[in-house]
This record gives C-alpha cells, structure tokens and sequence, in this order.
C-alpha cells in the first residue's frame, strides 16, 4: 500500500508503499554468506552492516546476519515482473530494521504502526521488518517482499511517471501471486452497501487505519486483476510503453483499453457483482457456516427424535421377556382358574 509524500531525514520528498503486516520468524539458512562489510551508519543506537549480491544488497544487524543472506538470495533469484523489462528493479537496498523504532527511523515516523513491509521507490529501496521473531521468508514473507520489490521495478520501469494509486497498489498484487477471489465477498458486500471508495480517491493519501486501508488494498487488486485478467503481461506491456509514450496515464490507458478509466470503473464494479454474488458472499462468509452448522444440528436432532418415537412403538408391540403365563405355580398371585385347579 502506498501512503503520502512525505520528507524524511534528509532523503526529501520521496513515496512509500506499505504492506499490511504478518507475523516474523526466520526459518531458512543459506549455505554461502556474501562478503560483509561495516557501515558507519546505525539505527535506533545499532550498528548496521550490508552484504551485497547481483540485484540488491542489504543492510541489517548482526543478529540478522543469516536472515539478511536469505532475502539477499531471495532478491537476487527474483523472477521477470510481468509486463516489465527484466532489468528492473536494479540496485536495490532492503533495509532490515531490528526494531519498530529502527523502521520508523527509516521511514521518516509516518508508517502505521501494522505495516510490516515498506518500499520508497525514488530512493530504489524497501524496508522490512524483523522485529518480534518475524518469519520473513515463510509464504506470506515471500508475497510481501514481491509485492514491495514490484512496486519497485514499476516505478523504475515508468522513468518517473506517477502511477494512480490503484494501479500501482494493484500491479504489486498482480505481480507477487495475484488477486485473493477468496476475499471478493467483502468487497462485494461494500459495493452493494455504497461503502466502498471510488478509484480515483485512491490518490496521495493512503488510509491510516487498517481495515480502511485493507479495503482500498482490495479494492485495486481486484481492479487491476480484472484489467489485465485476459491481456496478461502482453497487454500490460503494450501498455506501459504507450504510457510512456503519452507521458499520460489517462490517454494511454483510452488508447490501449478503448475506454476511460470511469466507464472502466463501472465495468469493474459490474464484474464484481455478477462475479461475486450473493450466493458467493454467504457460502464464504462466517454467519452462513454458523446458521448452515444450526440447522444441521437441528436437522440431526429431529432425526434423533423421530427414531427415539419410532423405536418405543415397536418395542411396544413386542412380547414381553416372560409372560404372565410362565410365572404360573411360582408363588405369586394367581387367576380363579388356577385356583381351581389346584384344589
């Protein structure tokens, strides 16, 4: 996710992208460290070091030493981004701050407190947490460093022209594994409801708060993934390079889509409803699988009672274990006729 432009620490105005954050922990090791070297910069009172590779290099803390080798890996490894020359992005720093404290310090303090992953594309560097145990190249790692190295590789690949947040926010979702269709139901339930942002109010300003935020996240994955759902990375390309021609995002886009991006709004929205109606939303949402689960138990429970009735009445028409008949001469109470019988 993107947020404002912003100054920070003598960098001057430069952007952010930030992604929602998920929890840390470092699980892979690698088999050979890049040379290290010291910087004479640190954050938050800590020394940082950097090891360098093909495509990027990394400055981290000594703890991180074996993390900061596996996403240097990780980086060096990264497939083409779609749509994108296979050059970019080049020379990138992956900053990986030890503390909450350290990545503020990097950002400029503007970062909400649940971003986790950071990327500040006129500086060509992303920012990553490692804080609090962080597993940072399990899957959810992995996705969040692609997204925040396609945010990258967009803006060096556009040559300075500004993106709408949408599309960039949702290339960087295209890019790192694409569209979640398991959250369009709430996505669904917004536009039905009138809640959910229009496109074009996704501009500078990012929101601050999270579930505003994961709205507008989903909102430009979906949109993007519908845009370039049947063109893919060709017609993303053709694209790209009439944009750069154009010097324009809007006469571009006119010209390659052959509509503008309002009339391709509604289409979106459009696609969404019908994609995703409403027998989507309640098959995946948690209120249906609690009423599905109460009427299977009560379902269950009318059965139950329905043998219970069924298995009394045969019973009732059995033969009783030992009929009145076989208790004759034990002692117990006796008819006239076996009274008379015995005298």
């Amino acid at each position: 996710m993107r947020v404002s432009t912003l100054s920070a620490r003598g960098f001057g105005p430069f952007v952010l992208s930030i992604t929602i954050p998920f929890v840390l922990s470092i699980t892979i090791l690698v088999a050979a460290t890049p040379t290290q070297e010291n910087l004479t910069d640190s954050l938050a009172g800590a020394p940082y070091h950097r090891i360098s590779g093909e495509r990027a290099f990394i400055d981290f803390t000594s703890e991180d030493s074996l993390v900061a080798a596996a996403v240097l890996a990780f980086l060096d490894g990264q497939a083409d981004l779609p749509g994108l020359p296979d050059s970019v992005p080049g020379d990138v720093r992956a900053v990986l701050a030890h503390s909450f404290e350290a990545f503020d310090e990097v950002t400029g303090s503007v970062v909400p407190e649940w971003s986790s992953g950071v990327a500040i594309p006129r500086l060509s560097t992303l920012v990553m947490m490692t804080a609090n145990g962080s597993r940072l190249l399990d899957s959810e790692g992995r996705r969040t460093l692609r997204h925040e190295w396609a945010h990258l590789g967009l803006a060096e690949a556009l040559e300075g022209l500004r993106a709408p947040r949408w599309f960039d926010e949702g290339y960087a979702q295209w890019a790192s594994g694409g569209f979640r269709a398991m959250e369009a139901w709430k996505l669904r339930v917004l536009l039905a409801l009138g809640n959910a942002p229009s496109m074009d109010s996704l501009t500078l300003r990012w929101p601050s708060g999270r579930a505003e935020a994961e709205v507008a996240y989903l909102l430009s994955a979906s949109a993007v993934n519908y845009l370039l759902g049947e063109g893919g990375d060709r017609g993303l390309k053709i694209f790209l390079d009439r944009w750069r021609l154009d010097r324009a995002f809007e006469p571009a886009f006119q010209s390659v889509f052959g509509l503008t991006t309002s009339q391709f709004e509604e289409d979106w929205k459009k696609h969404v409803k019908d994609r995703y109606g409403w027998l989507f939303v309640l098959s995946h949402s948690a209120i249906f699988w609690m009423m599905l689960a109460l009427i299977l138990l009560l379902v269950v429970q009318v059965r139950r009672t329905r043998n219970q009735e069924k298995m009394a009445r045969l019973r009732a028409r059995e033969l009783p274990e030992q009929p009145s008949y076989w208790l004759r001469g034990t002692g117990g109470d006796h008819s006239d006729e076996d009274r008379y019988e015995s005298r």
